[in-house]
């Protein structure tokens, strides 16, 4: 029977298991402290990318977003036409998806490629795109991604992003516990006890890595993959840990708002993309990903019926109507987001920063009245990619392109050195860097 002490290291490893998995952040220290000269922290010779991702849970609805034309020039559609003045920052998706059925259960899938019940038996565990590139950030910022949303929404929400173990990052949720993360410090004794804290994680961690090698002498080869997965989670809370100590003594940047109160996703939508450009200018993260779910409240827009609800509009076109307006909303406050990074000058180049930041904006469900997976609505923005065109891939059955093929380029764009990304064939074709 488990000792009392067993059951409280599983809780603690439970509990700590919800952080960014980092398996490559030790060598990106040694790397960062043999820096040569007076180079701080989290600073880079060049201009780093960044990824920003951003997911709704019910799709777009098609007949207002895809162009009828089905060639590289299009028109622009009722959801896209808010992008107007953006059309040669950004690129247009057609007919990529990753092949899977569920419907609302395969929402999560968005930035992954994979079921989560059925991330174990991948190579990379099913880690999505956004964990994935912050696992090549590491430590070279305070926080290797931001996961910002709600816990709320049908089956869970968004779920947008995953833990190589498989474990969903929890989001941050409304603006001001993102401005309080980014921007207050702590006082004097909360970072004592903070301090404290983290050292006594870590003898646990230390006591609980002894009993585990000491138990891998004695277990039959059945069992190893078990104790392989309970050694890499207590070395992602290890690295967590150690991304924490490291940024502990580091002052956080100086906030140009003031603190924001929390309205609820729909009025926080604008703070929270101003948030995001924020922490990506001052370089407090390089990878965000935003969760758009179902606690999106339609009624701040004017609208009395539910957003679920109409998603599963039944063809009935006053639905439709006030569906459009909702995801229009949406679309206006992206492309009001692309506006701000456009903006922002990057002082080493003349280059904005949406020149460096890879903006994806999507969803893991393509019709939400349909409850279908495919054809996901996706557009990229920015990211050093040429753009102003509609990139269409084969729709025929057995010549379908896997949309894991965009997030490899998006990835080896980015920085990451990889020939795969969870179901992904190659990179994408077509897709050609400025």
């Amino acid at each position: 029977m488990p000792s009392k002490t067993s059951k409280a290291r599983r809780s603690f490893l439970k509990a700590s298991g919800i952080a960014i998995a980092l398996p490559n952040l030790i060598s990106d220290r040694r790397s960062a402290h043999a820096t040569a000269g007076s180079q701080k922290l989290g600073q880079e010779n060049s201009t780093p990318k960044r990824l920003v991702c951003i997911g709704n849970e019910f799709g777009m609805y098609p007949g207002a977003f895809w162009p009828e034309s089905k060639t590289s020039e299009y028109e622009l559609t009722p959801l896209l036409k808010p992008l107007a003045a953006h059309t040669s920052d950004f690129t247009l998706f057609a007919n990529l998806d990753h092949g899977l059925k569920g419907g609302h259960f395969a929402v999560h899938t968005f930035l992954t490629g994979v079921k989560s019940a059925d991330a174990k038996s991948m190579s990379d565990g099913g880690i999505s795109l956004d964990q994935r590139a912050a696992e090549h950030v590491g430590a070279k910022t305070r926080f290797p991604s931001l996961t910002i949303g709600s816990e709320s929404g049908l089956h869970g929400g968004c779920r947008m992003s995953w833990t190589r173990t498989g474990t969903r990052v929890p989001p941050i949720q409304g603006p001001r516990e993102l401005f309080r993360l980014l921007f207050i410090d702590q006082k004097a004794e909360a970072k004592q006890a903070d301090s404290d804290r983290l050292e006594l994680q870590g003898s646990i961690l230390d006591t609980v890595m002894q009993e585990a090698k000491s138990l891998e002498k004695r277990i039959n080869p059945s069992d190893q993959h078990k104790l392989d997965e309970y050694l890499s989670s207590i070395r992602d809370v290890e690295v967590s840990l150690q991304l924490q100590r490291q940024w502990q003594s580091v002052p956080k940047p100086k906030a140009t708002m003031d603190e924001p109160k929390d309205l609820g996703l729909t009025r926080d939508l604008p703070k929270l993309y101003d948030l995001i450009a924020l922490a990506i200018q001052t370089d407090s993260t390089r990878v965000a990903t935003l969760e758009i779910g179902g606690s999106f409240a339609a009624s701040d827009l004017g609208v009395k019926k539910g957003y679920h609800s109409l998603s599963h509009h039944g063809q009935v076109q006053e639905s439709i109507d006030l569906l459009v307006q909702i995801e229009r909303y949406q679309v206006e406050q992206f492309s009001r987001f692309l506006d701000r990074l456009k903006s922002i000058k990057q002082s080493a180049t003349e280059q904005s920063l949406l020149d460096s930041t890879l903006t994806l904006f999507g969803s893991g469900m393509g019709n939400g009245n349909s409850h279908t997976n495919d054809n996901l609505p996706i557009i990229l923005a920015g990211g050093g990619f040429k753009h102003g065109r509609q990139h269409v891939s084969p729709s025929e059955s057995g010549q379908r392109v896997p949309l894991c093929n965009l997030y490899l380029s998006l990835l080896q764009q980015f920085g990451v050195e990889t020939e795969s990304f969870s179901n992904s064939t190659g990179t994408l074709n077509g897709l050609e860097r400025a």
